[in-house]
């Protein structure tokens, strides 16, 4: 499970990371990432929505949210510290299975960061 010192909580955070961070999605999720400053020593940190609007039924919002976040867990030591990373779930996302989710989620963060690199949103 996604440790609590890596999770987003704070909404300026959400905030920082969807308005100012590279994105790219899918028909499954979309990704909001923000480099971390370089000599930031900060521990990256994860943020999982699952809009009611996109799948209503909360057991579904909350299963995608918990295999998310069990995904990201494997992954903390590949993200720079200080990075601040939003993770969005589609209707697609529910019902994949989570080797489906693992696979966008690398392709998706993958992008962001060329995306971040080259200093460009989308």
């Amino acid at each position: 499970m996604l440790d609590a010192a890596h999770r987003l909580l704070r909404g300026d955070d959400f905030s920082s990371a969807v308005r100012t961070g590279a994105r790219s999605g899918s028909r499954r999720l979309v990704l909001h990432y923000r480099a971390g400053e370089s000599g930031d020593h900060a521990p990256a940190l994860v943020g999982v929505v699952v809009p009611k609007k996109q799948v209503p039924l909360a057991t579904h919002r909350n299963r995608i949210k918990r295999r998310v976040r069990a995904i990201m867990a494997e992954r903390l030591d590949g993200l720079q510290p200080g990075s601040r990373l939003v993770i969005r779930g589609l209707a697609g996302a529910d019902g994949a299975s989570s080797a489906d989710l693992a696979r966008d989620i690398d392709r998706l963060l993958d992008r962001c960061r060329r995306l971040a690199a080259q200093g460009r949103r989308r």
